[in-house]
């Protein structure tokens, strides 16, 4: 917009000619003209301007105004995080183009786009997620027009029209947390399904920090502490499949206090499995995904490990039962021999072998939400379905191979039905507040920022940790009595020490 520049005695009409670079409104002989009123120098320094976005528009060849041509330019020009990239790159490709690609970017209109939006919610996506898609079309825009290739930005949205009727019927729904022992049962769970421990310290790890998926999978063996987990980096995982090494999400940077039962669960892990560099990163990690995709709960055939389970022996003991029966005691022959058979364990059957890092699909899908719910969910060409168990011993040993429905004889009740990964942050944020944390503590641990002026004159003391820190503590060992209370021990090593040790 053009603008009035006082002189003194007089105003000069001021309008831009180009990024930066601004002209003065003269008569026809080339003279300053000189406005007597502010009013009068803004209305002719806008009608300059408007002049110069017109001979701007005419001297463009259409190829250079269509919305596919621009889009793509501004896309190029940016220079944002990977993951922000990825994202904008979806939203214009998946959402937009279609749309818009081929229209002069002064012909979108705000009923274009109005009308766009409506029929993306018809399609059955989140209200939030064409709220977000909007949100990047009215940011190209705005850049258009900045470069004045249109008069004005038809995505900005018209504010006092009044209460838009059946908004409350797309609010999105609560989120879904649990208590201390739901989170141990489903932790202890998803161990269960891996045949490992990375799971049961993995989702207790979120579970009493709140920390992000992303920090949780890039958490490197330096940054845990006695007494502290530092959240220096993540790994954010692009639709090519590629893990980016990245700062956490808004550069929330933070060393979160950790209860010493924590702590020391994260560096037994360590000392257990002893990790070694990834080839992706040259960096050494606390945990291990599984084979890509994450196949570890839907593979062919039982595993080793649930042999032992049901045998009430060592993986060790099976292994030699396999290559070397004779040095295997008779009793012992005859349980591994049962177990198999009830198993029907194949040797050289596909199993989940170690990989770099979990796939969060994967994770989320065969392991944590049959671990919440009890239930595989569909996946084509099978519907949903429980995840079938053998009963002894308890809490169930998984069933896989043929006919795994026919042979199991039991199933794991609900736990937290829509439950999430990312809902254990919604879960370690409710816990504190229920223990009456103070919110500057709150937001510490949960790598947020409040701009408040209260939040500036807030500050975090030695006792508000340390009251913190009892009260998840009490939280744990109260789970731990509950589950002991259930069976005094587990098929998961780390959690079994646990209930023994008490």
């Amino acid at each position: 917009m053009g603008y009035a520049e006082h002189r003194g005695t007089y105003y000069r009409a001021r309008y831009k000619i180009a990024p930066g670079k601004y002209g003065t409104v003269q008569d026809a002989a080339g003279e300053t003209i000189r406005f007597r009123t502010k009013r009068e120098a803004e209305k002719a320094a806008n009608n300059e301007e408007a002049k110069v976005r017109d001979q701007r528009r005419q001297a463009a060849t259409p190829s250079q105004m269509s919305f596919g041509a621009y889009a793509s330019d501004w896309y190029a020009s940016q220079d944002l995080a990977a993951s922000t990239m990825q994202n904008y790159r979806r939203h214009i490709e998946e959402h937009l183009l279609p749309t818009f690609q081929d229209k002069m970017l002064d012909e979108i209109s705000r009923t274009d786009i109005n009308a766009w939006e409506k029929e993306e919610k018809a399609a059955g996506y989140a209200l939030s997620s064409v709220k977000t898609w909007r949100a990047t079309l009215h940011l190209i825009l705005e850049d258009a027009y900045d470069e004045e290739l249109i008069d004005s930005n038809p995505a900005t949205k018209r504010r006092g029209r009044g209460k838009r009727a059946g908004r409350s019927r797309h609010r999105s729904p609560e989120k879904v947390i649990t208590d201390p022992l739901g989170l141990l049962l489903i932790a202890e769970r998803a161990a269960i399904l891996s045949g490992r421990d990375d799971e049961f310290v993995a989702i207790t790890l979120m579970g009493y920090t709140g920390m992000r998926w992303g920090e949780v999978v890039g958490l490197e063996t330096g940054f845990v502490r006695p007494e502290s987990i530092r959240v220096e980096w993540q790994l954010y995982e692009l639709d090519t499949g590629e893990l980016v090494r990245c700062p956490p999400k808004d550069d929330s940077y933070r060393t979160i206090d950790s209860p010493e039962f924590l702590w020391r669960l994260v560096s037994d892990h360590t000392a257990r499995i002893t990790p070694s560099p990834c080839s992706c990163h040259s960096l050494t990690y606390v945990f291990r995904g599984l084979q890509p995709a994450n196949r570890a709960a839907h593979r062919p055939g039982a595993k080793l490990v649930d042999v032992a389970r049901l045998a009430g022996v060592s993986a060790a003991t099976v292994s030699t039962f396999l290559n070397r029966p004779d040095v295997v005691a008779q009793a012992t022959q005859v349980q591994v021999k049962e177990a198999i058979t009830r198993l029907g364990y194949v040797r050289s059957a596909p199993s989940g072998e170690p990989a770099a890092h979990w796939r969060r699909n994967g994770f989320a899908t065969w392991l944590f939400h049959p671990a919440a719910t009890g239930w595989y969910p569909k996946k084509a060409p099978h519907d949903a379905r429980p995840v079938p168990l053998l009963g002894e011993p308890w809490p169930g040993v998984p069933v896989r191979g043929r006919n795994a429905a026919g042979r199991a004889n039991t199933c794991w009740t609900r736990i937290g039905p829509g439950l999430t990964p990312h809902g254990l942050r919604h879960t370690h944020k409710t816990r504190m507040r229920g223990l009456g944390t103070p919110p500057k503590l709150m937001d510490e641990r949960m790598g947020h920022l409040d701009g408040t002026v209260q939040a500036r004159y807030d500050h975090i003391t030695h006792e508000m940790r340390m009251a913190l820190l009892a009260g998840l503590t009490a939280e744990w060992e109260a789970a731990l009595d509950a589950r002991r209370a259930m069976c005094p021990s587990s098929p998961v090593t780390a959690l079994d020490e646990l209930l023994r040790s008490l």
